[in-house]
């Protein structure tokens, strides 16, 4: 498990939720990316290609140690490629939205807000639901995170897996444990990154046909109904 950061103090900026088909500060590989190459080396990506053991197993995304990160986009796809939760060291984001430790998100204050309590000379009061994982610690209270989607729980969209495919064909691939399907994850952007391009073992009825309209339709989690495990 990674060692998680300490919380911030307030912060006067909203942070939203940008990541889709980005790259975070952590070594994180998205689809559009053009930082992908940053993310692995060869030598740990042939590793994590040719052992299957854990797959299904679940794992925290290491943007979620980041006090201002403010979830996952739904449309989004992503693979961590030195994930040490995972046995294959991969941890697989499959669109997903807001951050697997928050279901319910939360609501951050803007900067109109930090204004008007300078102006009236009051304390910005907020509270904080979402925490660093593994710790009581806040994020950013300044952080806006979506609530996720209930049809599309953790361990539907985020675990750890392994690339079953890819445009290498020297590569080693692992075979797909059963309820495990082998899926186009990761489009080969031919920016030098092909070595985490490719299929990823997925579980098996869980893909999305349209995320966006997901995203668009979906039932998020309340808070007030209490519709998903916290």
């Amino acid at each position: 498990m990674p060692r998680a950061l300490p919380g911030t103090g307030k912060s006067t900026r909203p942070t939203k939720s940008t990541n889709e088909d980005i790259v975070h500060r952590t070594p994180t590989v998205q689809q559009n990316s053009l930082s992908l190459f940053l993310a692995i080396t060869l030598g740990l990506t042939a590793l994590a290609g040719c052992e299957s053991g854990g797959v299904g197993d679940p794992c925290t995304p290491e943007e979620e140690y980041l006090s201002n990160f403010a979830g996952f986009a739904v449309n989004g796809r992503s693979v961590e490629a030195r994930s040490f939760q995972c046995e294959t060291r991969i941890c697989m984001v499959n669109n997903f939205l807001g951050r697997t430790t928050c279901p319910y998100g939360q609501v951050g204050f803007s900067q109109a807000d930090v204004l008007a309590a300078e102006a009236e000379n009051r304390t910005l009061t907020v509270n904080p639901s979402c925490k660093i994982p593994g710790t009581e610690d806040p994020i950013d209270p300044g952080v806006t995170v979506k609530p996720r989607l209930e049809e599309r729980p953790p361990e539907d969209a985020v675990y750890c897996s392994c690339r079953c495919d890819g445009p290498d064909s020297t590569a080693r691939y692992c075979e797909c444990p059963g309820g495990f399907k082998c899926e186009e994850l990761i489009k080969d952007m031919k920016l030098g990154s092909a070595q985490l391009a490719g299929s990823y073992c997925v579980r098996s009825g869980t893909m999305l046909a349209d995320p966006a309209q997901a995203g668009k339709s979906g039932i998020l989690c309340d808070r007030t109904s209490q519709n998903c495990e916290d």
